[in-house]
């Protein structure tokens, strides 16, 4: 995976594909990943194919990601536009860093309407180490 990779996707233009960053706190192994992936300061980004990176999201995170983005819907939450961090709804000051996110992109759908129409979606469900998961989306590439 390149930084290329990451952008195409942030641009909404790979909406086959998946988006994991995972904290190195988060996984036992961060190196075993890396070559699948493209290292940052706190941890692993991971563009793949959707079914590969559902399987490798719930390996490494321990949960299955379809029931982890239903849990993280019911709380409104701000994942930056680089997938990378997010803002803890439940942030008291005290230790809420991101443990791993899970996003996809939703193509335009103007039958849809409201934010669908203006163009391709960025769903993402964060993960912090408070325990909270929350939910950000926003069209492509205007963050």
């Amino acid at each position: 995976m390149t930084d290329s990779d990451r952008a195409a996707f942030l641009a909404g233009d790979r909406p086959e594909d998946v988006l994991i960053y995972l904290n190195e706190s988060a996984v036992s192994n961060p190196e075993a990943l890396e070559s699948h992936g493209e290292r940052t300061e706190e941890g692993i980004v991971l563009v793949l194919p959707g079914d590969q990176a559902r399987g490798l999201f719930q390996k490494a995170a321990g949960i299955d990601p379809m029931a982890f983005a239903k849990q993280a819907m019911g709380t409104d939450g701000d994942v930056d536009a680089d997938c990378l961090d997010g803002t803890c709804p439940d942030s008291d000051g005290g230790d809420h860093d991101t443990r791993f996110v899970f996003a996809f992109a939703e193509e335009q759908n103007e039958e849809v309407g409201n934010i669908y129409a203006e163009g391709d979606v960025i769903h993402a469900y964060a993960s912090c180490s408070c325990g909270t998961a929350y939910a950000d989306k926003w069209v492509a590439g205007e963050r």
